[in-house]
């Protein structure tokens, strides 16, 4: 058996939801989601998110609270660790290069 992912850092998360405040159930019901999955591959993640990018360097792009917000996460699937790299607007992830963030 797998243990449940870890996701680091819940406080990124809450602290993007402090100031947009529409992000906050969204990107709650992903916490709950992600911190009860076993995903030992990028093949688990897009099995329940279909719509997920997988974009290289083990990292996956989520789209939040009806595509208005992205999330990247960079993934060790071995240890079951999901650490948040990015939280944001559409806008603001287009300014961004999803493979070193």
């Amino acid at each position: 058996m797998i243990a449940p992912m870890r996701i680091i850092a819940k406080r990124t998360l809450r602290t993007y939801w402090e100031k947009e405040r529409r992000a906050e159930q969204p990107l709650k019901a992903w916490h709950a989601i992600a911190t009860k999955a076993e995903w030992s591959s990028p093949a688990d993640v897009k099995a329940v998110y279909a719509n997920a990018s997988i974009v290289g360097n083990d990292r996956v792009v989520f789209n939040i609270g009806g595509n208005r917000y992205r999330l990247i996460v960079r993934f060790d699937y071995a240890n079951q660790i999901g650490f948040v790299r990015f939280v944001g607007t559409h806008a603001e992830y287009d300014t961004i290069d999803v493979s070193k963030v």
